[in-house]
């Protein structure tokens, strides 16, 4: 495909204004809390808009889109588990996580677990899913770039690396922030726009898309894949959504980026809505790709298929579209990368280097260049990784940060909020469990092994997340014992102390009380 002087123009114009927010940015970037989650000042709709950037990413854009334009019917498992997800952040986690938390997933652990061992374990897993999950955005990103410029793949990783530390380094997390909100309208604009034209070419007659989908892709494309250990492999996938969108920690921290939990409960519910809508129009473009551009025109673009929405943006509105599809996956990409490097370096810094190493005495101008330091180092590393794998579709390589996230992190959030007995070392046991099993397990199944894979699945939510719950079960039972003596050691908080924590957001009744006396003196 040409390089096209309008595809080039867009493209830079789309740079230029991630910059501008960053230049803009960096000047409110002066101490940690405004690095890590801005300050806590971002308003419920502005955050509404911005988890929907974060969720909204190019695994949803490029890889469910691909996945639908070539295997058909099986990418559904995985939209229809990730929207289940969300209820499930929206109903148990929201609210109560705001309220626990000030920075990190670690912050809301430790304030029931108040171990280093907990905190470490948290940023372990935080690390772990962040870094594939840059991986995935790097390759949608490269890949992107060498269609557009014609710019080899691992020049175009590298140029896109050193963007992503320049919008970390100097506009931390309020850049990340209004760069999403941005790229979440300009990406809702791009659903709506591609949905319309390709209705278009059907009488807007959504079913007659999928009744051609049926006649000339064949019956298959339109139901579950048969034999039971391909529909096994793909209920793990779903699984792995259902249960890692709660436990991924660039979207969790966005909750302590607002002032208080009734605001992070009304931005889950503008996400959950214009994600929702989004979603119910990618089967429509997914086909509308198969049958306008072709299944062997998509899988010579890219073996993942997931240049099928560019390709097929091209054929609707020319280069115009294309230019500003391709323009607009770009920057999802580019926002969503600034939020996974925002929670790892976050967890480095202010867990491991802050809370760990210098038990919390680290000043705010250490703790802010270190947290530069680990994002350089971040992204370093994931260039480094995402080399390789070109190829591979994003929606699949998103499922490994994925199962991590809900063998490891969800499971001891939960228990953390509705379990009155689970214990510190439960807790830990849990984590390393669960990251431990995800891990294992993908490394020897089909998507490193491939024929040679000794575990059959290519995504072992099925057997890792039950490993996770099993580890938080086991470690607090077999140190059922050892609770009182944290609690006398304070090492753990009253499991009453943290519910009505996280009902009502007061971390100290005395506090609370003398507070409210004051109030009431300057009123009279």
């Amino acid at each position: 495909m040409s390089t096209d002087a309008t595809t080039i123009v867009v493209f830079l114009l789309i740079v230029a204004i991630t910059l501008g927010i960053t230049v803009w940015a960096s000047r409110r970037n002066k101490d940690a809390s405004q690095h890590y989650v801005a300050g806590g000042e971002i308003k419920g709709w502005q955050n509404g808009l911005a988890l929907t950037g974060d969720y909204l990413s190019a695994a949803t854009f490029l890889g469910y889109t691909g996945l639908i334009a070539v295997a058909g019917f099986s990418a559904f498992y995985l939209m229809i588990g990730a929207t289940v997800g969300l209820l499930i952040m929206l109903l148990l986690i929201a609210e109560p996580l705001r309220n626990l938390g000030r920075y990190t997933i670690g912050d809301a652990l430790t304030s029931r677990f108040n171990a280093k061992g907990v905190r470490a374990a948290a940023a372990l897993t935080t690390v772990a899913i962040s870094i594939p999950y840059l991986i995935t955005q790097l390759v949608g990103a490269g890949s992107l770039f060498e269609l557009l410029m014609g710019v080899d793949y691992a020049v175009a990783v590298i140029v896109i690396g050193v963007l992503i530390a320049i919008y970390i380094t100097a506009g931390g997390m309020v850049a990340a922030t209004w760069i999403q909100i941005v790229k979440a309208v300009l990406l809702i604009s791009a659903f709506l726009v591609i949905t319309l034209l390709v209705l278009s070419r059907f009488g807007f007659n959504p079913f007659a898309v999928f009744n051609e989908a049926s006649a000339t892709l064949g019956g298959g494309a339109l139901t579950p894949p048969h034999g039971t250990l391909e529909g096994l492999g793909w209920m793990s996938f779903a699984l792995a959504l259902f249960l890692g969108v709660p436990g991924l920690p660039h979207v969790l921290i966005r909750f302590f980026t607002v002032p208080d939990a009734q605001a992070a409960r009304s931005s889950l519910a503008v996400m959950i809505w214009i994600s929702v809508l989004a979603i119910a129009t990618i089967p429509i473009i997914g086909y509308g790709a198969a049958l306008l551009v072709g299944q062997d025109a998509i899988a010579e673009a890219g073996e993942g298929g997931n240049l099928a929405v560019p390709l097929l943006s091209e054929i609707l509105g020319g280069p115009v579209l294309f230019a500003y599809v391709s323009a607009i996956t770009f920057a999802t990409i580019l926002a969503v990368m600034a939020g996974l490097v925002i929670a790892a370096s976050g967890a480095f810094a202010h867990d491991l280097y802050n809370q760990v190493i210098r038990n919390g005495e680290a000043s705010e101008r250490e703790q802010l260049r270190a947290g530069r330091i680990a994002a350089a180092l971040i992204v370093i590393l994931s260039l480094l990784l995402s080399l390789g794998l070109q190829n591979v579709n994003i929606a699949i390589l998103v499922a490994v940060p994925l199962v991590i996230a809900a063998s490891a992190n969800t499971p001891v959030i939960l228990l953390l909020l509705y379990w009155k007995g689970f214990t510190t070392t439960g807790a830990v046991v849990g984590m390393l469990t669960g990251l431990v099993a995800s891990l294992g397990l993908v490394l020897l199944g089909p998507t490193v092994m491939g024929e040679n894979a000794i575990f059959p699945l290519p995504n072992p939510a099925l057997v890792s997340v039950p490993l996770g719950f099993l580890g938080c079960y086991l470690g607090t039972v077999l140190s059922g014992s050892r609770a009182r003596e944290e609690r006398e050691r304070g090492r753990q908080v009253s499991y009453n102390e943290i519910h009505v924590r996280y009902n009502t957001g007061i971390s100290s009744i005395e506090e609370e009380l003398e507070g409210a006396r004051v109030r009431e003196g300057s009123r009279t």
